[in-house]
């Protein structure tokens, strides 16, 4: 008998931002992934969770590998088409790994809040002590596992750190119910860590938010 394809199966293991965020899903909810992508997330929470999912996704050849997953995702884009949809429409917003990739951070965030009774966004983190060091010693733009592109091929238009999505929620009056960092090797970092160490030790991190008009259950 030959042995399994360990390569093959390591690669079929989800993302440990999309498997925290399936714990964070209450089962059978109503969703809605913006930058769903291929639709990795979304069928990961219809495994997992028994969600009502949609998407939403920019890229026209990422929305047919989607609806090939037999995912119901549209076409559209963060920026300009949450506009559209009703308040507390969804259960959950879900905005993974593409917050820094809109034009408008803060209004893509408060639209997330509006249409969920709850959202939750991830993010990489340029606070990471890694893309400090290449900085402070390369005096060039970092190239990581995160942020893979250089700087002129980059889609991220506003790279932020931990610190600054936290300052972020303030600002929009936010409650943050969950926050998570991993570290480089895909760990999630002590629950008692302070927001600096977070800040310096997360390569990642995934929020989980409520808006200031959700009423209290």
């Amino acid at each position: 008998m030959n042995a399994p394809d360990r390569s093959l199966a390591k690669a079929k293991s989800p993302r440990v931002d999309h498997v925290l965020i399936a714990e964070m899903v209450e089962a059978g909810a109503r969703v809605l992934d913006v930058g769903c992508g291929d639709g990795e997330l979304l069928q990961l929470l219809a495994e997992r969770r028994g969600v009502d999912g949609r998407g939403v996704e920019l890229q026209r050849d990422k929305v047919n590998q989607a609806v090939a997953r037999g995912l119901s995702v549209i076409q559209g884009d963060a920026d300009r088409d949450l506009d559209n949809y009703p308040d507390q429409a969804f259960d959950y917003a879900i905005l993974s790994l593409t917050i820094q990739a809109t034009r408008q951070p803060k209004t893509v965030l408060e639209n997330l809040l509006r249409i969920g009774r709850r959202a939750i966004v991830s993010f990489p983190n340029f606070g990471h002590w890694r893309v400090r060091t290449g900085l402070l010693i390369g005096g060039r733009m970092p190239v990581t596992d995160n942020l893979p592109d250089l700087w002129y091929l980059t889609p991220n238009a506003h790279l932020c750190t931990i610190r600054d999505f936290a300052d972020l929620c303030e600002r929009v009056d936010a409650t943050v119910e969950r926050a998570v960092a991993f570290n480089d090797h895909d760990r999630r970092l002590p629950i008692k860590w302070s927001l600096s160490m977070q800040n310096l030790f997360g390569e990642k991190a995934v929020f989980l938010l409520h808006g200031p008009k959700r009423s209290k259950i």
